[in-house]
């Protein structure tokens, strides 16, 4: 977007590009959401920022009246695979609390140096200062939304010491936690636990819940449940295993997504806060995928029917090419099953509840019991035991900082892998949004499926490949097995029908 249609768009006090940039005004010293409320800047006094860090950097505070950290994150990271927008995946996902920046750096490819080079230029604000303006979003997150002590916010929000949490809120916010606590609208009641949270997840509307059925059917027991409106799971993070569940409440004002934490270690808190998000995409923008899909003929009657539709994502990059791998070629009924029984090998949880008692199993577990639980082909068993091997011994290393075309030169000389299967990753690992699974079953018959549904004075061809609505091809994949899935349950979505690669 160039200055004139961001200024236009904050004139218009649209909510749809709240988090996806930012408002600053030099003559209040302030940067606001494009959503405020306040009157319309004179444009010769205002300047955009990508990232609300930048705005800081400049010397900015956030607006009082807006708060534009309470915001849905942006889009961009998923849309951009350049260094900053996987720069950004990392970030988000506390690479740079666990490593620093040259942990960064390394997993990118760059020096320290050259990546604050990349970053300031791209985004206006170094490594250190993203991730810092992470911080201070996830301890207004828990301030308005949580009774947790300050040193408890201070240390789960990824601060060294309350005196930083304290200087960094007055810094960014101009107002003491204590002040930005009493910005709430509702008070919540007193957590039993510092580790038992409820919290509201921003999203932009329209929210489909059909990512919660695509959850439900592919869960695993024990680790895994979900329904047509909620989806709850184990998760094993660095400093311990954390369970959570989110619930979607259509009826209630404002269709509130509510994530509740049953238990995790709060030095993990802004790691599994970042996953959730990006299991259920929530940093989407449905508004301009859904206006591409729309204008596709052979999409328009599914975007109509199930307008906001969600990419989902994973909460682990390891165990998604596991399941992506068993997956292949099976139904997701029997991809389920297999799962369910690979998933024997895996440790009990330190936190059950809820019925989940289990973790899904590490590669090296994987590694070991993956002979003696899996039935099949035995080039199959071997591939997955092979994979499985080369992550525990860290061999194969890829994830969130990853883009296309790294993750295809790392997963494709695999035994096992095929095209397919790097897309699939690639959608639900980097949240790729224009991948098309052209060799998938259910895709073809998703196809097949919104063509009879069509009157016949409007069949329109269109490209075998979709490409008429990119760089959105990974939510018209959502569209088309949402089409196959309603006429036959034993489609195999998320199957291809080609073989893999021996």
């Amino acid at each position: 977007m160039d200055f004139w249609q961001r200024y236009r768009a904050i004139d218009a006090r649209d909510p749809r590009f709240d988090g996806q940039f930012f408002t600053a005004v030099r003559t209040t010293g302030i940067y606001c959401r494009p959503s405020c409320p306040a009157r319309t800047p004179k444009a010769e006094n205002v300047t955009f920022y990508e990232t609300s860090a930048a705005a800081h950097e400049a010397g900015y505070r956030a607006c009082k009246r807006c708060l534009p950290e309470a915001v849905p994150g942006t889009p961009a990271w998923n849309m951009r695979s350049d260094v900053a927008g996987r720069a950004m995946r990392l970030i988000n996902d506390g690479v740079i609390n666990r490593d620093g920046v040259e942990g960064l750096a390394s997993r990118l490819g760059y020096s320290s140096r050259q990546l604050n080079r990349i970053l300031t230029t791209e985004l206006g604000a170094g490594p250190l200062s993203l991730a810092r303006a992470g911080r201070a979003q996830t301890a207004r997150t828990l301030l308005v939304s949580t009774s947790m002590k300050f040193a408890d916010i201070a240390f789960a929000a990824g601060f060294n010491s309350v005196r930083q949490f304290n200087d960094t809120v007055v810094e960014v916010f101009d107002m003491t936690p204590t002040a930005l606590r009493g910005t709430a609208r509702q008070q919540k009641a007193p957590v039993a636990t510092t580790t038992a949270l409820t919290l509201q997840l921003p999203y932009r509307e329209p929210f489909n819940p059909g990512i919660f059925t695509f959850l439900a059917v592919r869960a695993i027991p024990g680790i895994e449940t979900g329904t047509q409106s909620s989806y709850a799971r184990t998760l094993r993070l660095q400093h311990g295993d954390a369970r959570f569940k989110v619930e979607y409440d259509d009826g209630a004002p404002g269709r509130p997504l509510i994530l509740t934490i049953g238990a995790v270690d709060l030095r993990d808190l802004p790691v599994l806060l970042s996953r959730v998000r990006r299991l259920l995409d929530l940093d989407a923008d449905p508004g301009a995928v859904d206006s591409a899909l729309a204008a596709e003929p052979r999409l328009a009657q599914s975007v109509a029917e199930a307008p906001g539709m969600r990419l989902p994502g994973a909460v682990d990059p390891q165990e998604l090419l596991i399941r992506a791998m068993v997956g292949q070629q099976i139904t997701v009924a029997s991809a389920r099953t297999a799962l369910t029984q690979l998933a024997l090998s895996g440790s009990e949880t330190s936190v059950p509840g809820d019925g989940l008692d289990r973790l899904f199993p590490t590669p090296a577990q994987l590694s070991e019991s993956s002979p003696l639980l899996l039935k099949g082909p035995q080039r199959r068993i071997d591939s997955l035991v092979s994979v499985a091997a080369a992550m525990a011994a860290g061999d194969l290393s890829f994830g969130y900082g990853d883009n296309f075309a790294s993750l295809a030169d790392k997963l494709l000389p695999l035994a096992g892998v095929g095209p397919w299967t790097v897309g699939y990753v690639a959608m639900r690992v980097i949240g790729a949004p224009d991948v098309f699974l052209a060799n998938d079953a259910a895709v073809r018959n998703g196809i097949r499926s919104l063509s009879a549904n069509r009157p016949v004075t409007n069949q329109y061809a269109g490209t075998p490949d979709f490409r008429e609505v990119s760089p959105w091809r990974s939510y018209a994949t959502m569209h088309l097995w949402r089409a196959a899935s309603s006429t036959s349950p034993l489609s195999r979505t998320g199957a291809t029908a080609t073989k893999v690669k021996s």
